[in-house]
C-alpha cells in the first residue's frame, strides 16, 4: 500500500478506530494488536492493546500474543485492512459461531477458502496455530485449514474486502466511502 493501513481514512475516520469500533460493537473487551515500536504511535495507543512478542510472523503474530494473554478464550480477530467490515457483518459471525468448530470464519468471496481475519478462533485452533508457528509455519490458512472450520457465507461478500493498494483503495473511496 505504501501507506499505514490502519491509518487510512474513510468516512472521515481512521480505520483502526472503525474496525475497532466494529468490534467492540459485538464483544466486551477488545484489544488491537502491535508491533512494540508501534506502541506509542498516537493512533495506536488511544486503544488497549496487546504487543506483538515474535518477529517476522506477520499477522501469525497478533493472533499468537493474543492466545497468549488470553490463552482459553475464543478470539474475534479482524483485520484493520477492510474498510467496509461493518458492525452487522460481525454480529451475524458472532450468531452462526459453531463452538463445536476450532474457527469459524466467513468463506472468502475471492478464492472460497477461510478468511482467517474476520473469524472466530477457537483455543484449540490457536494452539494448532501455535504448534505451526513453533516449526516456522506462520499462516493462519494453514491453521485454519488444519483444523475442523465452520465455514460461513457473507451476506454481503463486499464486506469483506481487503485493501491492499492504493487502486483497491480509490475504488473503494469513490463508492460508498469518502477518503
Amino acid at each position: 500500500m505504501g501507506a499505514d493501513k490502519a491509518a487510512l481514512t474513510y468516512l472521515g475516520r481512521p480505520q483502526l478506530a472503525r474496525a475497532y469500533d466494529a468490534l467492540i460493537s459485538v464483544v466486551d473487551h477488545a484489544f488491537i494488536s502491535v508491533r512494540r515500536e508501534q506502541a506509542d504511535d498516537p493512533l495506536r495507543a488511544a486503544y488497549p492493546q496487546i504487543i506483538d512478542t515474535l518477529a517476522d510472523a506477520g499477522p501469525a503474530a497478533g493472533l499468537l500474543a493474543a492466545h497468549r494473554a488470553f490463552a482459553d478464550v475464543a478470539l474475534l480477530v479482524v483485520a484493520c485492512d477492510m474498510p467496509r467490515l461493518d458492525a452487522a457483518t460481525l454480529a451475524a459471525l458472532v450468531a452462526a459461531r459453531d463452538h463445536q468448530s476450532s474457527v469459524t470464519a466467513y468463506q472468502s468471496p475471492h478464492d472460497g477458502r477461510p478468511e482467517p481475519f474476520c473469524a472466530i478462533w477457537e483455543p484449540a485452533a490457536l494452539r494448532r496455530l501455535q504448534d505451526l508457528a513453533a516449526e516456522g509455519h506462520f499462516g493462519p490458512r494453514r491453521a485454519m485449514l488444519a483444523t475442523d472450520t465452520r465455514l460461513i457465507v457473507p451476506a454481503d461478500p463486499g464486506r469483506l474486502d481487503n485493501i491492499n493498494t492504493p487502486s483497491e483503495r480509490a475504488r473503494v473511496c469513490d463508492g460508498s466511502h469518502e477518503s
